[in-house]
């Protein structure tokens, strides 16, 4: 596990953080997707250890109504203070976390197993000037695979005062690259890393491409 001075040599000006998104009431995988086994690890344990080769400090948002997770102590779990406001509030209390640590960060969600750390590094190369550098599919947009410079946890938290919830309304308050998701696959050839674990299906797919037994 990567501490504060490990982060890769081209991150550390500006120096990058990372938020992992774990609060969700996974409905429709039908148990807390944070604690599915992946391998030897949980999906949670699994997202630290990809992050933490690029990214530091980590931390890790979670709700109220969930035990909150054991992992290394230098890793930070923080709590939603604008509950059930969804990713955006996620964002808010990650973002909040990581301010006094690092100017930017990657915000992703707890089911994405198969993430390529090469994504992060593309994407900081790429947010430039900008406030924050967001992967765009089409009309779609990876609110939950971008870079977001710390300091929008205060236009986060007037939007979320004034009632809104969706993370890509951001994009209407402030200066954002969007970046093609084709122009990723240099680095992620098949998009592996958007893909998010919201179904048992997907999830058994995910082991099976990833060389790991289903349980």
């Amino acid at each position: 596990m990567a501490n504060y001075n490990d982060v890769m040599p081209n991150l550390r000006e500006p120096r990058i953080g990372g938020i992992i998104l774990c609060g969700g009431h996974s409905r429709r995988m039908g148990s807390p997707k944070a604690n599915l086994p992946f391998g030897p690890q949980t999906m949670l344990e699994r997202m630290v250890e990809i992050l933490s080769g690029t990214v530091a400090p980590i931390a890790i948002v979670t709700a109220s109504h969930l035990a909150p997770p054991r992992l290394p102590p230098e890793i930070i779990v923080a709590e939603d203070e604008y509950a059930g406001t969804g990713p955006l509030g996620g964002l808010h209390a990650g973002l909040t976390a990581i301010v006094p640590h690092a100017e930017i960060a990657f915000a992703t969600a707890c089911d994405a197993p198969l993430l390529k750390p090469a994504i992060i590094t593309e994407l900081v190369s790429r947010l430039e000037s900008a406030d924050l550098a967001i992967p765009r599919d089409g009309e779609y947009h990876h609110p939950l695979m971008a870079i977001y410079r710390t300091a929008l946890v205060h236009k986060i938290e007037d939007l979320l005062s004034a009632g809104i919830r969706r993370p890509v309304e951001l994009l209407h308050h402030v200066t954002a690259h969007e970046v093609d998701v084709d122009l990723l696959r240099p680095v992620d050839p098949n998009l592996d890393s958007f893909r998010n674990l919201n179904t048992p299906e997907a999830y058994h797919q995910a082991l099976l491409d990833a060389g790991l037994e289903t349980p």
